[in-house]
């Protein structure tokens, strides 16, 4: 086994470990199991290259952190990591479930961690599973339990929104300044591969500041400067979802009461899910985290 830099030619095979580890019954610390992340099938074939286009985006941007375990039957296990100002997030982490007990996890982990050498946070969105959550503790992580949001949004409850716009690129140093007071830390590197699949909403008025990307049926990114405009935005965001689709906001720790407040309200149902592991830092608020990009 050799834990090496990623290669363009390794991302198809990097796809291919992640749907199948993500697509396994998640184990309880009790030994039971619980609903598969993904199909066993894997996933869809839209999804799959979208998948593989935001890898091949890290890639580019991030080359230093995204490595592979490999031998000479070629890739078993991927680990990506990004920088983002002094802020290091972990995008996905996975070993192959054949080849899992022989050390390429704890060994990619350390790699990927290395490439945040000098960055004072970090993120990362984690599935309830054991032998990770492990390794995230033992590497300094605090482990904050979350919640998601799940259901079909009863459009007949939604409120008037007023002073929620969708964003042009002169809005983007409001995106910037917002992340900065929010999390630390820009996305600005990952505007361009979100804007391409999601709708950006941005909110800038007297009270304060903060914005939204809707991701299909998904509210897969939220910042603002208090709760009264990020409450504005999911509200927004959420009146955008199509009629009748299941809707998904992910990793809310109990610090977005928020956020489930207009959940709740708006027809969803809040279920577990996993954990938001930060280092040397608490859980920035209001926020909604992406999962690739924290």
């Amino acid at each position: 086994m050799r834990i090496r830099p990623m290669r363009a030619d390794d991302v198809a095979a990097a796809e291919r470990i992640t749907a199948r580890a993500f697509a396994l019954p998640t184990p309880s610390a009790s030994g039971s199991s619980g609903a598969p992340n993904s199909s066993p099938a894997g996933r869809a074939p839209l999804a799959r290259e979208r998948w593989m286009d935001r890898l091949r985006h890290m890639l580019a941007v991030d080359p230093a952190g995204c490595w592979v375990a490999a031998d000479d039957d070629g890739v078993f296990g991927v680990a990506a990591a990004l920088r983002r100002d002094l802020l290091w997030v972990l995008s996905t982490y996975a070993v192959d479930p054949d080849r899992q007990r022989e050390g390429a996890g704890t060994a990619l982990l350390e790699a990927a961690i290395d490439y945040g050498h000098g960055c004072l946070r970090g993120m990362l969105c984690a599935l309830p599973n054991p032998a990770a959550l492990r390794r995230y503790r033992g590497a300094g992580f605090s482990l904050y339990p979350a919640f998601k949001l799940v259901g079909t949004v009863d459009h007949h409850v939604i409120p008037e929104i007023d002073g929620v716009r969708a964003a042009t690129d002169r809005d983007l140093d409001l995106v910037d300044s917002v992340d900065r007071q929010v999390r630390g830390a820009t996305h600005r590197p990952d505007h361009a591969f979100m804007t391409r699949y999601g709708q950006l909403l941005v909110c800038d008025l007297f009270t304060g500041s903060g914005y939204a990307y809707l991701d299909g049926s998904a509210i897969a990114l939220l910042a603002a400067t208090n709760r009264s405009i990020a409450q504005r935005l999911l509200w927004a965001a959420l009146a955008q979802t199509p009629p009748g689709e299941e809707v998904t906001v992910r990793y809310l720790t109990s610090d977005q009461e928020w956020a489930l407040d207009v959940g709740l309200a708006a027809g969803l149902r809040v279920e577990m899910d996993g954990c938001l592991a930060l280092r040397h830092m608490r859980p920035p608020v209001p926020y909604v985290p992406s999962v690739p990009f924290g």
